[in-house]
């Protein structure tokens, strides 16, 4: 069995997605969304395959794909279901796995169970992905420490957004975490200079958990 990763934020809508592109890509990876949340459009496991180059066969089925683009556990109840959590085990795979949440740390899945909880079930190295912009230092530690205090293994933390020196350096310092890259703002956004922005700002040798 492979190495294997949950890709998790601080947020919605950091860009987490176009992480685990880049980090599939970077790693040579399969990628895993267990609940996919909206299905107007292209789905994150869409997205995944086409900006990191994945075949079909690296890109694992969801176990749950709901109509609404909500939190997890108002879209079931909205297509008349329940997330059954035990049902979500992370698969094993040959190549490493990359693996992604939805939303950040505290999503419901059902009324009773948080992505957290699984996440701290599976015991996997977690990559905690952060905006640089106002008000991530607050969201981050908060991640942070929910992570620990759950006993989650947490392999790093990858900024995304703009350079901040200072902030990324405080959360790192307060947060006694380490800060494995930061991943630009691309424009365009594009399969080479995802590739690229990775190149310049990772090191896959941070991602041996």
């Amino acid at each position: 069995m492979s190495r294997r990763f949950v890709v998790t934020g601080t947020d919605t809508g950091i860009g987490k997605t176009v992480f685990s592109a880049g980090l599939a890509n970077f790693l040579s990876a399969d990628y895993w969304k267990p609940i996919q949340a909206g299905l107007d459009g292209e789905t994150d496991s869409q997205l995944v395959a086409r900006l990191g180059e994945l075949s079909d066969d690296r890109i694992v089925p969801e176990c749950y794909k709901l109509k609404t683009p909500a939190s997890p556990h108002y879209a079931a109840e909205a297509d008349g279901i329940c997330i059954d959590t035990d049902l979500l085990d992370a698969p094993d795979s040959v190549r490493p796995l990359v693996i992604e949440g939805a939303g950040g740390l505290m999503v419901p899945l059902n009324g009773s169970t948080l992505y957290i909880d699984v996440f701290a079930r599976w015991q996997l190295p977690v990559v905690l992905c952060a905006r640089t912009s106002l008000g991530t230092i607050n969201h981050s530690l908060l991640s942070i420490e929910a992570l620990r205090s759950r006993n989650v293994n947490i392999l790093g933390i990858a900024f995304i957004g703009n350079e901040n020196l200072d902030t990324e350096s405080t959360i790192c310092s307060i947060g006694r975490i380490r800060r494995l890259g930061r991943l630009p703002r691309l424009s365009p956004l594009s399969t080479s200079t995802l590739r690229n922005a990775f190149l310049t700002s990772f090191r896959r040798d941070d991602f041996n958990p």
